[in-house]
């Protein structure tokens, strides 16, 4: 029997049969692979999906959805005026109380047949402080209502209470105090046509403003009723 050379110590394996010795590395951890021997970067499209829409939709890359699933135009009105009500409200109160402590004169033209009575009224300072504060107060109000809450959450106040809310059509999620400031800024389009943009959502398929359009948002329902099973893409 031909005599086998013992084994390296430190259990490491037996030289290649090339009978060149190759000394074991340090710690016993096999050699880095070599160049190109790394897996291949996953290819484009093998990253997961974004984030599913609200319960009953399709994602936001499926097809277009139907008219129905988006948020009537008279369900947008209504919570446009419950959003501005605490602002009315406000404003109302602080006009009334201005007029009644202001300075207020009745006089009419004294003719013989003249009739007509022309009342005059100048604010206290105390009725331009209120009014500056109410003011302030329902900018303060608008910022947080239409900025921060919907930015957030996707609703104002309104919106809460008509059940819907505005997200981003590319991702269905709410799009931020910023995106959401910028929104309402947006609305100036939808009024400087003699506010026919804000009548769009009667005809678009999306029922969308021409707001809604600029910054790629929509308004769908919190709960949306499941939509039936879409036909197949024609081949």
């Amino acid at each position: 029997m031909t005599d086998q050379p013992p084994p390296p110590p430190g259990g490491y394996p037996p030289p290649p049969p090339s009978g060149e010795y190759q000394p074991p590395r340090q710690g016993g951890y096999p050699p880095p692979p070599q160049q190109g021997g790394y897996p291949p970067p996953p290819q484009q499209g093998g990253y997961p999906p974004p984030p599913p829409g609200p319960p009953g939709y399709p994602p936001p890359q499926a097809a277009v959805l139907p008219k129905e699933a988006y948020t009537p135009w008279l369900n947008r009105v209504g919570g446009y005026l419950i959003d501005i009500v605490p602002a009315v409200i406000v404003i109302g109160i602080a006009q009334g109380i201005a007029i009644g402590t202001g300075d207020n004169q009745c006089v009419n033209n004294g003719g013989e047949y003249d009739y007509g009575v022309y009342c005059t009224s100048s604010y206290s300072v105390f009725g331009v402080v209120l009014l500056g504060l109410a003011y302030l107060a329902t900018f303060a109000y608008y910022i947080w209502n239409w900025g921060y809450r919907q930015g957030t959450t996707g609703q104002s106040l309104g919106k809460s209470v008509m059940k819907f809310k505005v997200v981003s059509e590319k991702n269905w999620q709410p799009i931020g105090f910023g995106l959401s400031i910028v929104r309402s800024i947006a609305h100036f389009v939808d009024a400087i046509i003699c506010y026919i943009g804000f009548l769009f959502p009667l005809w678009d398929p999306k029922r969308q403003t021409l707001a809604d359009k600029i910054m790629s948002t929509v308004c769908v329902p919190l709960n949306p009723q499941p939509l039936p099973p879409q036909p197949p893409p024609q081949q």
